[in-house]
């Protein structure tokens, strides 16, 4: 298997083996970064996508996960929901959302499960400098990144945690969901109107497409304010770039693949690969957003 750099990957009888299931698969990006993140560091182990129907994944889990040498795997659509379902995972942020990106298969056979989002975009707060504990929180869109970054949010202790989305009733089922993890500080936003709040993140797919409406008025951000764009791209949104206009500190999506990473190594095992990772997340964003 080719690596960057001219290098070749081996894989022996003793390689550990992670997938990433999906389907479609072809447009991950995942085993040409965590199989160079395993050579680079010297982890006897290698990730393999497989293209596996919604209907095929309870007799993976089944028999597909009996083999010993298998570490674990990373799951994308249509699969995170079902796993969530299947597996019953402790993490809240699971829990809340509904889904999971990560299994881990322990020594005994037993699948555990975990969600990354949502701890992915937090870090990237840090990584930015915004704040959360005591602040006020507009999350604007409430489905399945919403749901995520909103329980992450909640586990940061705001001040107030308000929710809008277009189906006023998909906001409180939200809503609701996030009450174990912060209480009366949940709320329904009465619109998404972005004044009177400390952060404002975008959580809907307004923005993907160059002629898409705004999620919220780009004018109407307090100055002061934090904005953050969860959608991928390398370009600013519109969002962003009128933000940004203003003065405005408007941080793009991006980031919360990028701090993702070093929390999936550890969990699949790997504590001082992830602390070295952390300590310098170039690597990682190079892997992931060549120039």
């Amino acid at each position: 298997m080719g690596r960057p750099g001219g290098t070749d990957m081996k894989i022996t009888g003793t390689t550990r083996v992670f997938y990433i299931l999906g389907d479609p698969v072809a447009q991950v990006r995942a085993p040409e970064v965590y199989n160079h993140l395993f050579e680079r560091h010297g982890i006897d182990a290698a990730m393999v996508p497989l293209k596996l129907p919604a209907a095929a994944l309870p007799g993976f889990l089944e028999h597909g996960m009996k083999a010993e040498n298998i570490g674990g795997f990373l799951a994308t659509i249509p699969h995170k929901a079902a796993l969530c379902e299947r597996l019953q995972p402790t993490d809240p942020v699971a829990q809340v959302a509904h889904a999971v990106n990560a299994v881990k298969r322990h020594a005994d056979g037993r699948l555990e499960a975990a969600l990354f989002d949502g701890i992915g975009f937090v870090k990237g707060l840090d990584h930015f400098g915004i704040a959360v504990a005591g602040k006020r929180v507009l999350v604007v869109g409430a489905g399945g990144g919403g749901h995520a970054v909103a329980a992450a949010i909640a586990l940061r202790k705001p001040a107030l945690l308000a929710v809008a989305n277009r189906s006023r009733e998909r906001a409180a089922s939200l809503v609701a969901r996030l009450q174990p993890l912060a209480g009366p500080a949940a709320c329904v936003a009465a619109s998404n109107d972005p004044a009177g709040y400390d952060l404002v993140v975008n959580c809907t797919s307004q923005g993907l497409k160059v002629d898409d409406a705004m999620p919220f008025d780009a004018a109407r951000v307090d100055a002061g304010a934090a904005v953050v764009d969860i959608i991928m791209s390398k370009q600013p949104t519109p969002l962003l770039r009128a933000c940004r206009e203003r003065g405005i500190q408007a941080e793009a999506g991006f980031e919360m693949l990028v701090q993702q990473i070093p929390e999936v190594v550890r969990f699949f095992g790997f504590d001082a690969i992830a602390g070295t990772l952390q300590a310098d997340m170039s690597e990682v964003r190079a892997l992931l957003y060549p120039k």
